[in-house]
């Protein structure tokens, strides 16, 4: 049965164009989002480090207005701006920056041979069944146990030197990097791997072209969580050696002038330990971010 179409009419009905849905000036639209050009300042706001920096500059402009305005005892609460002169002062014209640099030296060490570990654990869970196992028991075991409870073993079993500190370092970066790298390997598309085995992938490759690219995001966040884990090891561990040797780095720079009751150079240590954590944060780890999963089209 064919319909035929109303006489005097052409096969197809005549377009009728409803004008309640048809918007002629693009200043009345209501409804869609319309694209237009962002202004300057709507730029440089959409920077994200903009938008950081001016959080940061909230905080410290809270810090000195509180200080100032309520007249604090500069020994219980120094304002930001003497803390800061200090800091100041003892990077250039004091040794803070040696001190600094021994903990940056011993916390890279640590970091790296704790990396190293995970990549060899996550790769034997990867080819074995038992290694899998092994990984989620041990994680499971070692990642709740706060670092720093192992530092007087660590005192016991290496004594008072640099050996302690890496000890514990990487006992704070291992499990997290372990744990956080194997759920992505275990989360990773069973499509991804058939591909990968199909094209003939197995072993380390498998490991490096399939399973590495698809987990990226989750090997990330293991390596911050186990950079931040590492970095407040770290002081809290100098601290203790700072009572036990007499020397160290950053976190004796805060343990001396604490007890010296400098109280705006303990400020500058930790605005020092700060400084180093958004440098971090937001330079390395957020540069890699934007030239591995974000360019990938991993993150939204």
């Amino acid at each position: 049965m064919s319909i035929k179409p109303p006489a005097g009419k052409g096969l197809l009905p005549k377009l009728v164009i409803r004008p309640e849905y048809e918007v002629s000036d693009i200043a009345q639209a209501q409804i869609s989002d319309v694209a237009h050009k962002l202004s300057l300042a709507e730029r440089i706001w959409n920077i994200n480090g903009v938008r950081k920096a001016v959080i940061l500059l909230a905080l410290v402009a809270a810090w000195q207005a509180y200080t100032v305005g309520f007249d604090v005892e500069p020994l219980m609460l120094p304002s930001f701006s003497i803390s800061f002169m200090r800091l100041y002062n003892d990077l250039f014209y004091s040794d803070l920056i040696y001190k600094v640099w021994f903990s940056v030296k011993v916390l890279l060490i640590g970091y790296s041979a704790g990396l190293v570990l995970a990549a060899l654990l996550i790769l034997w869970a990867t080819a074995t069944r038992f290694g899998s196992d092994f990984i989620a028991m041990a994680t499971a075991m070692f990642n709740p146990l706060p670092a720093i409870a192992l530092l007087p073993l660590a005192m016991l079993w290496f004594g008072l030197g640099t050996a302690s500190l890496v000890f514990v370092l990487i006992h704070s970066v291992l499990w997290a990097v372990a744990l956080s790298t194997h759920s992505g390997f275990e989360n990773v598309s069973p499509t991804l791997r058939m591909i990968g085995r199909n094209y003939g992938l197995r072993g380390i490759f498998y490991v490096l072209k399939i399973l590495v690219p698809a987990a990226l995001p989750s090997i990330l966040a293991g390596m911050k969580i186990g950079w931040a884990f590492a970095w407040r090891t770290l002081i809290g561990a100098e601290l203790v050696f700072g009572a036990s040797s007499g020397s160290g780095g950053l976190g004796w720079y805060i343990f001396e002038s604490s007890q010296n009751i400098d109280t705006d150079a303990v400020f500058a240590g930790l605005f020092t330990v700060i400084l180093f954590g958004i440098v971090v944060e937001n330079v390395v780890f957020r540069n890699i971010e934007l030239r591995t999963v974000n360019r990938w089209g991993m993150q939204q």
